[in-house]
């Protein structure tokens, strides 16, 4: 991963607007996301129930078909992180000083919009560690969670997380 100074990346943030109550942006973003956040929670949810090897499945495969399904007349969305575990997920440019902030702890994990080329939008949503995620991005997997993660993905960068800590984003451009 390339380093950046952190000066432009919090120059650059600091134009991005936290998303406030009532705006517009931020509403349409996430009404557009919540059908990805659903279906991709179930998806996952049942995947457990089969086993980690199967959730992991679920985010390889299944999120990025579920994120291209919803992705239709002129909306775009997905998932990015710091610490990418898939690098087909890395953010669009415009995404970077939001993750990079979110990552930094300066500010709050709310909802964040930018104002896109073409009058087009940008959203974010933080994404929050939570139990169940520490499954596989946990500091101590179980063996065949980081065998399997080892031969997908051998530059991962996505363990270690605790409960709570800032994962990662979802993210919609419209």
């Amino acid at each position: 991963m390339k380093k950046r100074s952190l000066l432009p990346v919090l120059a650059l943030a600091a134009l991005v607007p936290v998303a406030q109550a009532g705006d517009v942006t931020a509403e349409r973003g996430a009404e557009l996301l919540a059908p990805f956040k659903a279906e991709l929670k179930r998806a996952l949810a049942e995947g457990m129930q089969k086993g980690p090897a199967t959730a992991i499945e679920v985010c390889r495969e299944d999120a990025p078909s579920i994120a291209a399904s919803l992705s239709v007349d002129g909306v775009r969305m997905g998932r990015s992180s710091h610490k990418l575990r898939n690098p087909a997920n890395a953010a669009p440019d415009w995404l970077v000083p939001i993750i990079d902030a979110y990552a930094s702890g300066e500010g709050d994990l709310a909802p964040a919009v930018a104002s896109l080329e073409d009058g087009r939008k940008g959203y974010a949503e933080p994404i929050r560690i939570q139990p169940l995620c520490l499954t596989c991005h946990g500091t101590t997997l179980a063996p065949n969670v980081a065998d399997r993660l080892e031969a997908l993905y051998p530059e991962d960068k996505a363990t270690g997380f605790s409960e709570g800590d800032f994962r990662g984003v979802f993210w919609v451009e419209f």
